[in-house]
């Protein structure tokens, strides 16, 4: 699969092993061949979908736009907002003649949602989704869909601890890496619109093998997540009476572990096998940073910790 961001990335081999990791050299986009979608689906419009849904209709993408939720209560929220323009009961009449369909329920629900719509697609519609692990779930999804529809796996970077469309905003994907993660056998049409909705959104567009995008989150995501976690919940068997005496700094380090319980445990399910890999990288790193102590060295201490704060200001401000 021909790269789409050529020029505005480069490759190096870092030491996530033999896959890529992706060097940001410039948010530059190119030119975006906008694709005005006749009828956007939404389903599931959380965080996520409703800031597509959004920013979709800021941006004029789409003639009309169409939400699908599970819950009776979201649904009559959702008939008063602005940016949709109908709310469906049933997911197979909201994506019904549509063209464009984007899927966002939590990621362990994504395949059957999609098997679920799958007889009352649209020929030819293209369906992608938001969901943070991709290998196993583009496959069956692609399947699911193959010979009717097109199926493109997407993963914008862009998620926040809070969660429900309430919390959604048409600017959330600007700047914001989005993964497209097609199969060797993708529509190549498909592929495209799915990557032109994603720059049409200001988001900064990559593609990647569904396998190499699990082994990048893993390491730049889901272990982070862990780790703030895990350091919350050893921080709860201790006096809660040292958590008022916290600087900012924990709280900076800690925010994503505000976030929803179930979704994660999904992801780290989903994404079991790179994420026990990532969390080993992370315990030989701990062990060499706890050798250093123990052992009074503290010139392989200052390097460890160089280390880290220049890979943190590569970030910028």
């Amino acid at each position: 699969m021909t790269q789409v961001l050529e020029g505005t990335r480069s490759i190096a081999r870092t030491a996530l092993g033999t896959s890529p990791a992706i060097i940001w050299t410039s948010l530059f986009q190119p030119s975006v061949t906008t694709h005005v979608i006749e009828t956007l689906t939404v389903l599931a419009p959380g965080l996520l979908g409703g800031s597509v849904a959004q920013a979709a209709r800021s941006r004029g993408l789409a003639r009309s736009i169409r939400v699908w939720s599970r819950r009776a209560e979201t649904r009559a929220a959702l008939r008063e907002v602005s940016w949709c323009d109908s709310v469906h009961d049933i997911a197979s009449e909201a994506v019904a003649g549509s063209d464009f369909v984007v899927v966002c329920p939590p990621v362990d629900r994504i395949v059957s949602l999609v098997e679920e719509v799958a007889s009352s697609l649209a020929p030819d519609a293209v369906v992608t989704d938001v969901g943070s692990v991709k290998g196993s779930l583009v496959r069956h999804a692609s399947a699911a869909v193959r010979d009717r529809a097109h199926f493109v796996g997407s993963h914008p970077m862009a998620g926040s601890d809070r969660t429900g469309h309430v919390h959604a905003d048409p600017d959330l994907f600007r700047g914001r890496p989005c993964f497209v993660t097609p199969l060797p056998d993708t529509d190549p049409v498909a592929v495209q619109r799915v990557v032109d909705f994603w720059r049409a959104l200001d988001a900064v567009v990559v593609t990647e093998k569904p396998e190499t995008h699990d082994e990048i989150v893993a390491h730049v995501s889901h272990l982070p997540h862990a780790l703030a976690s895990v350091l919350c919940a050893t921080l709860a068997a201790r006096d809660r009476r040292w958590r008022a005496l916290a600087g900012p700094g924990l709280r900076d380090t800690t925010r994503i572990a505000a976030s929803d319980e179930d979704l994660w445990r999904a992801i780290f399910q989903l994404n079991r096998e790179e994420v026990l890999r990532s969390i080993r990288a992370f315990q030989d790193e701990l062990e060499a940073f706890q050798a250093a102590l123990a052992n009074d060295d503290f010139f392989a201490l200052r390097a460890i910790l160089e280390r880290g704060r220049d890979y943190r200001e590569g970030f910028g401000s």
